[in-house]
């Protein structure tokens, strides 16, 4: 009977200190309709980019992409991530407060700085990239980027965050193989992925609780 109750005492330590070390307040919810906002955005995206922008040039199509172009697709992904970003906020701090934890602590923050250490990095990158006109590695650099963000940010939070950051990587460094066709695996890493994982976390974390 005394050896029950350690193990139980055990499992009650270990389970403080994980929350006390890890926010755990993430919606899986929140990765879904992150993953849908990023496929209707790769929809508006693909439609950008090859609506009337393909000219046949000494019996060779080509894609060409205005400025006029490039500011909406800009304009696309940014509405993407701001939705992506309050959606997160917002059932993330529901959760927090279903569970009776604070959503803003000394665990979040260094969430947060251990994860825009390397977005930040990226996104000042590509933006230099962007003065070249180097637009063919943007898809990929902005999944590979945001995978080092997850990997990086991942042991402040849950173990899945991990994984997901891995297989971004893995797609981004295949989407720099195949360039071109980087929409595509934009919507495979953001979309797919998001949704793959985001329904993983929702099942195993949300609805228990």
């Amino acid at each position: 009977m005394e050896s029950k109750d350690y193990l139980k005492d055990i499992s009650e330590i270990k389970t403080m200190m994980n929350k006390s070390s890890r926010f755990l307040s993430i919606s899986g919810l929140s990765g879904i309709l992150a993953g849908i906002y990023a496929l209707i955005g790769a929809y508006f995206g693909y439609n950008i980019i090859y609506a009337n922008n393909i000219v046949t040039i000494d019996g060779y199509r080509t894609l060409i992409i205005t400025e006029d172009g490039l500011t909406n697709i800009f304009i696309v992904a940014m509405t993407v991530v701001v939705m992506s970003i309050v959606t997160g906020i917002i059932l993330s701090y529901l959760k927090a407060k279903k569970q009776s934890e604070s959503m803003w602590d000394s665990t979040s923050k260094r969430l947060i700085i251990n994860f825009m250490i390397p977005l930040v990095t990226g996104g000042t990158f590509i933006m230099l990239l962007l003065e070249k006109d180097a637009y063919p590695f943007i898809a990929p650099l902005t999944m590979i980027f945001y995978g080092l963000a997850c990997v990086n940010a991942s042991k402040y939070t849950l173990g899945y965050i991990r994984y997901l950051g891995l297989t971004m990587i893995v797609i981004g460094l295949i989407s720099t193989y195949f360039l071109g066709y980087g929409l595509f695996f934009w919507a495979l890493g953001f979309g797919v992925c998001h949704i793959f994982y985001g329904t993983i976390m929702h099942f195993k974390y949300d609805r228990l609780k």
